[in-house]
């Protein structure tokens, strides 16, 4: 299971109470970045028959089929800090990640 924060569950309900026809935020891994994988994020406004959806509060997280395992047990967060804002995933599945922390190898 993934785990979203109280933080990023409150910022994903604003951003989604901004835009229409958005059913949840959708997380994905796909090949790149320099060790391998990287991760996505994108508001969703149409779920596919095999996603993975994990739900708190009023909040929907999205994963597809193949993304789901390598995000299980992973951490959903948004920071707002001096260097900058956004949303973070913190995965224990992780054997390696870059500086940024936008891409990891499993």
């Amino acid at each position: 299971m993934v785990n979203i924060t109280a933080v990023a569950e409150q910022k994903i309900k604003e951003l989604m109470a901004e835009e229409k026809d958005i059913v949840g935020l959708r997380v994905y891994v796909r090949g790149g970045g320099c060790h391998g994988y990287q991760y996505g994020m994108a508001f969703e406004s149409k779920m596919a028959e095999d996603d993975t959806i994990i739900e708190k509060g009023e909040v929907k997280l999205i994963m597809d089929s193949q993304s789901a395992p390598l995000l299980q047990g992973a951490e959903v967060d948004y920071v707002d800090s001096v260097q900058g804002s956004g949303f973070s995933i913190k995965n224990p599945q992780a054997k390696t990640t870059c500086g940024c922390g936008s891409s990891f190898s499993a």
